[in-house]
């Protein structure tokens, strides 16, 4: 008798958890998106889920540096190059290229300058599709002890800084960055920011290396997402417009004041 009960038992859990198994979509559905190769500056046509509707966009990169940086400084300008891993996976027969940055300052001291996007001209922040696990890049190193940080906003507005080691090596390097569980990706609230934002590039001077020439280059910036973590049954209606005006979408209705 204790058998036969055993038995019903398991084949109990058994259902459950098959039922809850065929339920739920596959919230680790996982996919890999490139922010940028270089190829092509201003033409990434990124496909970006925005008040209820896919729009494609695009954007340029832009720098900032400290106080002391030298007159004419940071330049930026892209080059034909790319790294050796990556040439054997190429298929496209365009011609490769990298976004190199140069800087100098006047002083030796905590000097940093930042690279991020710009879209008509102004800082933009790059929509993060899904839960994020980690970033992939490559980086081209001059030795030179500088320290590289990530830059994202989370979902409440804050800003966090994810380091990515120093610079001090010679050539491309592979460059893996995690992103921590404790950073909050997806707003609990419908008004809240919708996704996690990629800010920028921050590089680093430690205070006692030379600052006199110095040239960093980035190649492949991509990262990895569970697409599905965030998506729900009635998703889209979130975004749904009731006709109050506060949606984007309802700006170019038209009806008569009361």
């Amino acid at each position: 008798m204790k058998k036969g009960i055993f038995v019903l038992a398991s084949l109990s859990l058994l259902l459950a958890f098959g039922s809850a198994a065929f339920a739920q979509p596959n919230s680790k559905s996982v996919v890999t998106i490139t922010i940028d190769d270089f190829d092509k500056i201003g033409s990434q046509d990124l496909p970006m889920w925005e008040h209820g509707k896919w729009v494609r966009t695009s954007w340029n990169w832009a720098f900032q540096a400290s106080r002391f940086v030298a007159e004419g400084y940071p330049v930026m300008q892209t080059f034909e190059a790319i790294p050796n891993s990556l040439r054997v996976l190429r298929t496209s027969e365009e011609k490769p290229t990298v976004l190199g940055l140069k800087t100098k300052f006047n002083r030796k001291g905590d000097n940093w300058f930042e690279l991020y996007p710009t879209k008509d001209d102004k800082p933009f922040e790059i929509p993060l599709e899904g839960t994020v696990t980690h970033f992939d890049f490559w980086v081209w190193g001059a030795h030179y002890l500088y320290f590289l940080d990530m830059l994202v906003r989370d979902a409440d507005g804050t800003v966090h800084i994810l380091p990515a080691g120093n610079l001090a090596f010679d050539g491309w390097r592979n460059v893996i960055v995690k992103v921590p569980g404790y950073i909050r990706q997806h707003s609990r609230l419908r008004s809240g920011p919708a996704k996690m934002t990629f800010v920028g590039f921050r590089v680093t001077t430690d205070p006692a290396e030379y600052v006199d020439d110095f040239m960093v280059y980035f190649d492949d910036i991509k990262y990895t997402t569970y697409t599905l973590s965030n998506i729900f049954d009635g998703y889209e209606l979130q975004d749904a417009d009731f006709g109050d005006g506060s949606n984007e979408s309802s700006s170019g209705s038209s009806g008569e004041e009361k």
